[in-house]
């Protein structure tokens, strides 16, 4: 009966103008992208012998990471246009003389919003996954050419990192190995094993002569040598430990944030990688960020009519993805800490439009 009274038959009639709209946008954009696609490189799948049905389970995989990037615009789209038609036929108006504030009146669409940013935050998660899955399905692993490899870092499963200083195809071996596995605690603990030499066998990776450092807590550290180590987890053949790194769309926030740790160790830079793990917390975020923006100026989509709101909402779409590259470079470069170029384009829109929403006549 109490929830009744919260909700009201106005707030589901808004709600339901919004989420139809948002449904719509938050779908409709990631099909047009994947029948692009579609149509670039369908023959090159089909040169691969690939059955028409993995095919098709590949695209499906890649919906989640799709989606991602365009719930934004999505809850723009939503925003503009449910308002805007609110406006064009002084529903608004209506419920103002009703004694109903504007802001009470778009509540439902910033209830609609903060369900985007919850499920930007569970896509950004999954959509790692799924991209894995589908270069499986798509066969589009390229190993290198090269029968050695120095000084780089792979990113294994289950929290490990492997650091090498140097692979050889031809005789399986590695030079100056480094494991690194993230525990939970002490039953679960972190640990970092070093070796000079590891040579690869029918059980997987032997490690020489080394140093194995268990973490069991912020001020436990065991360390002892070793004469050789077989590592159960470490069983990537050699040619897989030649593949491209993983990208950052390949791994979640907290793999990522594993991975960027293990190459700082090594000197490398990982700006890039640090705002790439950022965005994936700010791009959700901004869903409700860009509702701030977008409810003012769909308030006068009336002089414009549906024109006026689509030329709005790509406009402002096109602005965010160019200024969330823009940041990219610039963190990318450290010419500012990362993460807050990550938070820029969310910043800039969120102050515009708390000073749009501020004059909105309520």
């Amino acid at each position: 009966m109490r929830m009744s009274r919260i909700i009201s038959p106005l707030d589901r009639y808004v709600f339901s103008e919004f989420w139809r709209i948002f449904v719509t946008t938050a779908l409709g954009f990631p099909m047009l992208v994947i029948i692009i696609d579609i149509t670039e490189n369908l023959n090159l799948y089909l040169q691969r012998n690939l059955p028409k049905s993995q095919i098709a389970l590949s695209y499906l995989y890649w919906l989640p990471d799709s989606m991602f990037m365009i719930l934004p615009a999505a809850v723009l789209f939503a925003t503009v246009f449910s308002i805007g038609s609110m406006t064009r036929y002084s529903e608004i108006t209506a419920a103002k003389a009703s004694g109903i504030s504007f802001y009470r009146f778009i509540a439902p669409i910033f209830a609609g919003a903060l369900f985007a940013v919850a499920l930007g935050l569970v896509l950004g998660e999954v959509a790692p996954h799924t991209n894995k899955r589908r270069l499986e399905l798509l066969q589009t692993q390229k190993f290198s050419s090269s029968t050695d490899r120095f000084n780089f870092a792979y990113a294994g499963d289950a929290g490990r990192v492997y650091k090498i200083g140097g692979l050889h195809l031809a005789t399986k071996k590695a030079d100056g190995v480094e494991i690194e596995r993230k525990g939970s605690g002490p039953d679960y603990p972190s640990y970092i094993a070093t070796s000079n030499a590891a040579a690869y066998t029918a059980r997987g990776w032997m490690m020489g002569r080394g140093t194995m450092h268990i973490i069991t807590g912020t001020a436990s550290n065991i360390t002892f040598m070793y004469d050789s180590l077989y590592d159960r987890q470490f069983t990537e053949k050699p040619e897989q430990l030649t593949a491209s790194p993983k990208a950052p769309a390949e791994m979640d926030y907290a793999e990522l944030g594993r991975f960027i740790r293990a190459m700082e160790r090594s000197g490398t830079d990982v700006n890039v990688l640090r705002v790439e793990r950022m965005l994936k917390i700010a791009i959700p975020v901004t869903s409700l960020v860009i509702l701030l923006f977008g409810a003012p100026l769909a308030t006068s989509t009336q002089r414009g009519g549906t024109a006026y709101g689509v030329g709005v909402s790509l406009a402002t779409t096109v602005i965010f993805l160019m200024l969330i590259q823009l940041t990219k470079a610039i963190g990318g470069k450290g010419l500012i800490p990362p993460e807050l170029a990550a938070w820029l384009p969310s910043i800039l829109f969120g102050v515009i439009g708390l000073t749009l929403f501020s004059r909105v006549r309520t």
